[in-house]
């Protein structure tokens, strides 16, 4: 009897470990969502500004270079030549008002503490798990011992493992066979470089400049900001962020962060 009460706690306990540990897994996956949310915004903001201010100061130029032809000492009717000074505040107008929008995206309160790449890949391996579960694919997870500390926006990297991870198993289930992803993390004197490979098709030349820009996506349902956002993290953390394709099948995506001084 007192050996089926004992068992029954454990299990007890056991299961109640193991709902705490999603429970705990869908808080981050919630942040983390959020964190995608603000960041496409983000890109979002300085895709329209990077769209929009290119013709916008062609305006302004023409619209001066047309202030100066009629402010001749033989001017033309000075209707137009207001016209043309209106087209000017106009334009410049809007310029600063998309740089205002940019501005406010770019205060974002970040909050950066020391902590450890590996730590972060731990804390979502539930989360990575349930996704190459969903995907049916092999997850490897593979960090090098004794990580040096990094000072991060820890959610904010965490959205970037998220995303890059979610893209790898995706382009994995593109091909035959058996899907696989591999997450690592090594460092060297400098930084701690953070990569995740896939066995999908490989990224194709004719892509290859455009895939971090915002708005362009191979996706169906895609948004195009997914890698354009993670690129801006990782460069607002003074870091860099690349892909190759690997001789074996399938692709690299890796980035790159210093270590905290």
């Amino acid at each position: 009897m007192g050996t089926s009460v004992g068992a029954r706690r454990r299990s007890g306990k056991r299961l109640s470990e193991v709902k705490s540990s999603w429970v705990g897994s869908e808080a981050i996956l919630n942040q983390l969502m959020e964190i995608a949310r603000i960041s496409a915004l983000a890109e979002m903001a300085s895709g329209i500004a990077h769209e929009l201010n290119q013709p916008l100061g062609a305006i302004a130029t023409f619209s001066q270079a047309g202030e100066r032809l009629l402010n001749r000492p033989e001017p033309l009717v000075h209707k137009a030549l207001e016209v043309f000074r209106q087209i000017n505040a106009e334009a410049m107008g809007a310029g600063e008002g998309i740089r205002r929008i940019r501005r406010l995206f770019d205060n974002q309160e970040s909050t950066r503490a020391p902590c450890q790449m590996g730590d972060l890949i731990q804390e979502l391996r539930p989360v990575f798990a349930a996704l190459a579960q969903r995907n049916k694919s092999d997850l490897q997870i593979d960090i090098a011992p004794a990580l040096p500390e990094l000072r991060i926006d820890r959610l904010r990297i965490q959205h970037v493992l998220f995303a890059l991870v979610q893209n790898a198993l995706d382009a994995s289930s593109l091909k035959s066979g058996a899907p696989r992803v591999k997450i690592e993390a090594r460092a060297d004197r400098y930084g701690v470089e953070t990569s995740i490979a896939d066995s999908g098709p490989g990224i194709p030349p004719e892509i290859r400049d455009q895939l971090f820009r915002p708005f362009f996506t191979t996706k169906p349902q895609g948004t195009g900001l997914g890698l354009a956002s993670t690129r801006a993290i990782v460069e607002a953390h003074q870091g860099t962020i690349g892909f190759e394709n690997l001789a074996s099948g399938g692709s690299r995506f890796w980035f790159r962060l210093p270590i905290a001084e």
